[in-house]
């Protein structure tokens, strides 16, 4: 895996032993190659060259702001879906104009925000925490609206606000992604996007509102995608879409076609990006010379296989049939197994040299291993990361690997059973940097510290003169 490797029996990220890392900053905690992140998000400009697309990473996937600086500066705009990404993005840099809004449940409050500075959710803490004011920042690049109530709010409020909102209507195409259903997002049952048939109607009717711009079409189909041809589907539904409403009088300029393609987190388990790309690109490409804008929304497939979970052994249970690993995280700190089924290699961060991994694979052939539960100390037996493992033998103390973490890892955290989220470093050659401190414990209490009664006379007196 690219940003990690075993030398001489030790893992090092980039150029640095994790084990001192472990050691200096305690675990669980996030590791990231800022090598590894350059390197994947240029395969992935690369993968769609031919069709000049403007990448907006996806925050959802790993959102530390050092992070999204890193992406930022190499190009990246960014994919929001919540008035806290929204701020996140703006106070990592990222000019207005390049970011876009998605995302099924906007609140008016997200939406204000997203068309006006001056409703900023950061109050007055924005200066503080983004050096600059948000008045006057502007409107976000692009709204991808979900639904006819959405699209008729952001009318209301861009009216209301003085200003004018761009738009990309989502398309729901109803192809299956054959993905895990939990991240299958483009089938007529999925909460997401707009059903082909109702979206000449919405053109028709706020195409002409001033305080609208309906610039194009949106699509994202679902997530860890291994096969071309969903997308492939996804894109004709698109493009006859985008030939009917042309036909009709409504130009279409943009279209954003998400992201979602799978990324290894077994080794040759996934297509690589290039097969993508190729794929779409006869597609688009004579649309493209016209004046085309083609937008894709990567997370995964940037951050996935730039992220490392290091994770220290508390105990080792021998059961009748299994042995049980049991670490200092587990579904708090990484979710996706017990969500998803999901698979990460997992191995020790020293291993003997007859045990060095060669491959990230279910099964490793290796001598000396034993089939182990690796699990957290969640009072959940759906809280484990990964059952019925080959595994070395291990001890109390020893450090473990969970590869192929860097997206929805850290993003996905939670204090469940009150445990503080780790700690995030990013590994830059030799350089180490902790972008983000472990959360102390006494900040779980402080919402909760101080009880307020809250005085409903007001909302009363409203209700009965309603």
């Amino acid at each position: 895996m690219e940003g990690f490797e075993y030398r001489g029996g030790e893992l090092f990220a980039d150029q640095v032993s994790v084990d001192s890392i472990a050691d200096a900053v305690g675990t669980p905690t996030y590791i990231y190659s800022a090598a590894a992140l350059r390197a994947s998000y240029r395969r992935v400009v690369e993968a769609f060259s031919p069709l000049g697309v403007q990448v907006h990473y996806a925050v959802k996937a790993s959102s530390n702001l050092h992070l999204l600086r890193l992406l930022r500066g190499l190009g990246a705009g960014m994919d929001v879906v919540s008035g806290g990404e929204l701020e996140r993005a703006w106070i990592a840099g990222t000019p207005m104009a390049e970011i876009a809004f998605a995302g099924v449940g906007k609140t008016d409050e997200e939406l204000r925000a997203a068309l006006d500075g001056r409703y900023s959710l950061l109050g007055e803490d924005a200066r503080r925490l983004a050096g600059r004011d948000a008045v006057g920042r502007g409107t976000v690049g692009l709204f991808n609206v979900e639904s006819e109530s959405e699209l008729e709010r952001l009318a209301v409020l861009a009216a209301e606000l003085g200003t004018k909102a761009k738009v990309c209507i989502r398309v729901n195409p109803d192809v299956d992604p054959q993905t895990h259903e939990y991240i299958t997002t483009g089938k007529e049952e999925n909460k997401f996007g707009i059903e082909v048939h109702r979206v000449r109607g919405l053109f028709e009717r706020f195409s002409r509102r001033r305080e609208l711009d309906l610039v194009g079409l949106h699509v994202h189909i679902g997530s860890s995608v291994r096969q071309v041809e969903p997308y492939v589907a996804a894109t004709r539904v698109l493009v006859s879409l985008v030939d009917e409403l042309e036909a009709a009088g409504y130009p279409i300029s943009l279209l954003d076609l998400g992201g979602g393609w799978a990324v290894d987190y077994r080794d040759g388990e996934s297509l690589p990006l290039q097969a993508f790309g190729t794929a779409l690109a006869p597609l688009l490409l004579d649309r493209v010379e016209r004046g085309l804008k083609i937008l894709i929304e990567p997370g995964r497939s940037i951050a996935a296989n730039a992220g490392l979970l290091v994770t220290r052994v508390q105990h080792v249970k021998e059961g009748r049939k299994r042995r049980f690993v049991i670490c200092d995280a587990g579904m708090q700190t990484l979710v996706r197994p017990a969500l998803y089924q999901a698979f990460h290699f997992i191995w020790p961060t020293r291993a003997k040299d007859a045990q060095v991994p060669t491959a990230w694979t279910t099964t490793p052939h290796l001598p000396d291993l034993r089939q182990s539960n690796v699990v957290g100390p969640i009072c959940e037996s759906s809280d484990f990361l990964a059952k019925g493992r080959p595994l070395p033998e291990v001890e109390r103390g020893d450090l473990l690997g969970v590869f192929s973490a860097g997206a929805y890892g850290m993003s996905m955290t939670s204090n469940y059973n009150d445990h503080p989220r780790p700690a995030e470093v990013l590994v830059d050659g030799s350089q180490v940097t902790l972008i983000g401190e472990r959360q102390p414990l006494a900040s779980l209490f402080e919402c909760e510290r101080q009880p307020r009664t809250v005085d409903l006379s007001a909302l009363e007196k409203a209700e009965v003169s309603c």
